[in-house]
Order: structure tokens, then C-alpha cells, then sequence
């Protein structure tokens, strides 16, 4: 057997022996393994397995799990990449899995019923920024006369006003303008929607008191679901036109010679929160202590990935490499995971916060988070009706769960395995994000009022509007 085996066993049967004998104030050590009773008391489950997609944002869960951050807290974790979101999603409604790696709107779907009701919680988000919107070399070559350019360089933020002449151009020719997007409740569904309307290009809309899901109701483009890592491979093909999508699956397409991503969701809107751990309700309640040390675990992988100025970003790449976890090129993550992006090729501009872990307050579950997501679902028809601002408010408290993490983030502090003033104050703490301007289209964002901030957008449902 192993060393690391021999470790792990005796870590499991300091475990038992713990849970037999109760002896809640001894620490049990073996062999430098230290399994320590807490404040926060004892893991109820111990063995979890946990469901993510091969993205590079799944970071946090591949670190917690090599660095042995959740074996620090009594817990062995199996990570397991699944085909699409839905399936995943599926399996941690059923039990199949304890918790996931999770769209940020996953979560509040599931909770509101748009596709599967189901009652699902986050008390931890997994990152800022990370996508980006890529197109086929063909529009590309098309969109560069409209961008504006310095040293032989296109000028960034590209706005979809840069789009519009083209996609205009297929209408003219009776040809649809399709792209590709990772799941309705994504991020990306609503970003690339976001930055379609900022540019004039109506992005369409769902109807699902009517029966249709399509999303493609008065489009000018067609959006599509596409699994991340099919992407380039479908954009190739001719199937779509462009995609929004996360890492590696832009710089892919660098790679590959096929398309060119043309702006980052950082420059959609700076800082937007990405993705999401996600857990059933019912599986937190039943596990309370287990979830706190899985927060833990996960603040402590998230703060590894970012502090000293992103140093082991390097580390990080190669273990994001492996098959298990995102098995693309190391060369390929490294091209947006240490700071860099590259767009058109050899045009690789320095982007320290592509991907963005701890820094910024990245891992706690802001109400306003929830509360933007919740207006993009209302602006585009997945929620039909008018709902009061309290509604949205109310939604947000029951999925993201900032009581949650600041348990764990206390935990670590106490241990000194983190620093209080990485932190927000959590005694004066209210969950809400000041106004954020940082938008492509200036429109300013606050998210204690949102149906004020849906009437500020030309295109998109508002007030009583019902399609």
C-alpha cells in the first residue's frame, strides 16, 4: 500500500474511532494526519462525491482536492466530471451526487421552477469573470471594418454593434445567424444575451407559459445549447456562427485557427460572478457541519489560487491538465488561467483578472448576484410575469446563503488559515454589492432595486409586460 493510501487509512480509522468512543474534545493524530474536533462539531457524512464540468472555473474543487484541504476536514471527496449541466444538476437532486460544481442561475432556476423544480442552495461562488464570446473566422473577417483600431490593433471592448451589419447581412440573405450557449440558466446565456441587446441585435425570448423553452422568440440571433467542450468542434463544423462559453474553449479555438474571441465577460461586465457550489437543500440540512467544511475547504483552495499575486497559477494549470479534471492542453488553460488573453492570434493582451478565485470578495454569495441573474430570467421571458422587488429579494435569500459561508470563513480565521480583513465585515454585512457601473453599455446596476433596473433597458421585458 501506499504512503498516501497508509495515510488515508489511518485518517479514516482515527474517524471511527472517534465516532465510537466520542471523545469530542481529543484530536486523534496518526502519522502528522490530525483529525480534530471542531466548534462547528463533526462531519455528518464523511465519504461525498461531488459533480463538476471540465471547465477551468472548477478550480477551487480540483485544488481543495489535491492540496488535501478537504482531508483537513475530515471529509473524502471524489470528484467526477459530468456530460452537461442538466445531468448534473439532475444527479444532485436525486443524491446521486452530495454537491456540484453550478451555473450561478442554476440554482435559482431550479428554486423558481424554470425547467426543473427542485429546492437548491449555494453558499459558496466559485469564481469571477472567465468567459468569453468567440466567433468563426468568416465573421470575424466580416466585423473587423466596424472596430475601430490602434496600431494595427482592434480597439477594446468590441460591442455587438460591430455584429449587427453582419447578422443583418445573413437576414438579407435568408440565412439564420445561430451561436452557441452552455445551458438556458447559464451565465453565458446571459451574457451573450446582455451584449447582443447593448449592440441592437435582439437575442429572443422564452415563453414557457405557452410551451416554448426555444428562447428564439423575435430573435435576430438564435441561441442554442452546445456542451462547453463541443463548442469549437460545432463552430467548426458550420453548425453556429459563434459561442459564449469558459475556459479553455476560447483560446481553443486560437489554437485551432477557427475563430477569434471577440470580448470577455470581464469586459460585459467587471467582476461578474461566474459560477456557483451548489447542494440540495434538503442534503444541507441533513449535513449542516459536513457543508460548512466543505465551504472551508473550498475558501482555503480559492485563497491558494490567488494569493501572492497568482503564484501558483502555474501550479494550477498542470493540475487542470489532467485528464480527470479539464484534460485540455496545460499550454492552452495557461493562455487565460496567469493572466493573459489572447484574442485574435498573436494578439495576446495581459488580463490579470480573467479568472479571478478569492480577490474582490470572488467566493461570497452576494444577494445583489442573485438578484441580477433573477432580472436577466424576468428580461427575457423565463419568468413571464411582473414580480414586486420583494419577490426577487425573497428568491435570493432562500438560495444563496451568506449565513453559511460566514461560518466557515469564521472557522478558518480562528485557525489562522485565514486572514479576517480578506473578508467582507460580516457583523454589518447586508448581502448587497453597491451600485456596479461597470457594464458595456453604462447602464448602472442596483440590485436593492430591480424592476427600477429592468425599465433602463431597451430591449427586454419589463413591468407588466407578458409576452
Amino acid at each position: 500500500m501506499s504512503q498516501t493510501n497508509w495515510s488515508d487509512a489511518l485518517v479514516k480509522l482515527a474517524s471511527s474511532i472517534r465516532k465510537t468512543v466520542k471523545w469530542a474534545p481529543l484530536a486523534v493524530t496518526f502519522c502528522s494526519v490530525n483529525v480534530a474536533a471542531e466548534e462547528i462539531g463533526y462531519a455528518e457524512k464523511e465519504e461525498l462525491k461531488f459533480g463538476f464540468i471540465k471547465l477551468t472555473d472548477m478550480a477551487p474543487l480540483a485544488i481543495a482536492y489535491e492540496k488535501r484541504f478537504f482531508e483537513d476536514e475530515g471529509l473524502y471527496v471524489t470528484l467526477e466530471a459530468q456530460a452537461n449541466w442538466k445531468v448534473l444538476l439532475d444527479r444532485v437532486i436525486d443524491g446521486q451526487l452530495d454537491g456540484a460544481h453550478m451555473l450561478a442561475g442554476q440554482p435559482l432556476g431550479a428554486t423558481i421552477g424554470f425547467g426543473t423544480q427542485a429546492d437548491i442552495i449555494t453558499a459558496f461562488s466559485m469564481d469571477l469573470n472567465g468567459n468569453a464570446i468567440t466567433v468563426s473566422n468568416d465573421v470575424w473577417k466580416q466585423m473587423k471594418s466596424n472596430i475601430p483600431h490602434e496600431n494595427g490593433k482592434p480597439v477594446h471592448p468590441i460591442k455587438a454593434d460591430a455584429l449587427k451589419p453582419v447578422i443583418d447581412g445573413f437576414k438579407d440573405a435568408g440565412k439564420p445567424f445561430n451561436m452557441g450557449m452552455v445551458f438556458p440558466v447559464s451565465t453565458h446565456n446571459y451574457e451573450l444575451r446582455y451584449w447582443l441587446a447593448a449592440g441592437d441585435i435582439h437575442p429572443g425570448y422564452y415563453a414557457p407559459h405557452k410551451g416554448d423553452t426555444s428562447g428564439q422568440i423575435s430573435a435576430d440571433a438564435l441561441l442554442s445549447v452546445t456542451p462547453p467542450p463541443q463548442m469549437p468542434a460545432t463552430m467548426e463544423a458550420g453548425t453556429i456562427e459563434g459561442y459564449c462559453v469558459g475556459e479553455p474553449w476560447n483560446q481553443q479555438a486560437v489554437f485551432k485557427g477557427i475563430g477569434v474571441p471577440v470580448v470577455t465577460d470581464y469586459e460585459i461586465w467587471k467582476d461578474n460572478p461566474e459560477k456557483v457550489f451548489g447542494v440540495s437543500k434538503a442534503w444541507a440540512e441533513e449535513n449542516p457541519n459536513t457543508h460548512i467544511r466543505v465551504v472551508k475547504a473550498m475558501i482555503r483552495a480559492a485563497i491558494w489560487l490567488d494569493e501572492n499575486n497568482n503564484a501558483n497559477r502555474p501550479e494550477a494549470v498542470k493540475i487542470l491538465a489532467k485528464s480527470a479534471y479539464v484534460g485540455a492542453d496545460a499550454e492552452v488553460i495557461a493562455n487565460s488561467m496567469v493572466g493573459t488573453f489572447e484574442y485574435e492570434k498573436g494578439d495576446k493582451r495581459d488580463v490579470p483578472d480573467f479568472n479571478v478565485f478569492f480577490r474582490y470578495n470572488a467566493t461570497y454569495p452576494y444577494y445583489s448576484d442573485a438578484i441580477w441573474y433573477l432580472t436577466q430570467m424576468r428580461r427575457w421571458g423565463q419568468i413571464s410575469e411582473q414580480k414586486p422587488d420583494s419577490w426577487f429579494k425573497d428568491i435570493a435569500k432562500q438560495v444563496y446563503r451568506p449565513d453559511i459561508y460566514a461560518q466557515a470563513a469564521k472557522a478558518l480565521i480562528a485557525e489562522g488559515k485565514a486572514d479576517a480583513k480578506d473578508f467582507p465585515e460580516f457583523a454589518t454585512e447586508t448581502g448587497y454589492k453597491p451600485a456596479q457601473k461597470h457594464f458595456i453599455d453604462n447602464i448602472v446596476y442596483d440590485g436593492t432595486q430591480p424592476n427600477a433596473y429592468l425599465e433602463k433597458f431597451k430591449i427586454g421585458l419589463k413591468g407588466d409586460t407578458q409576452l
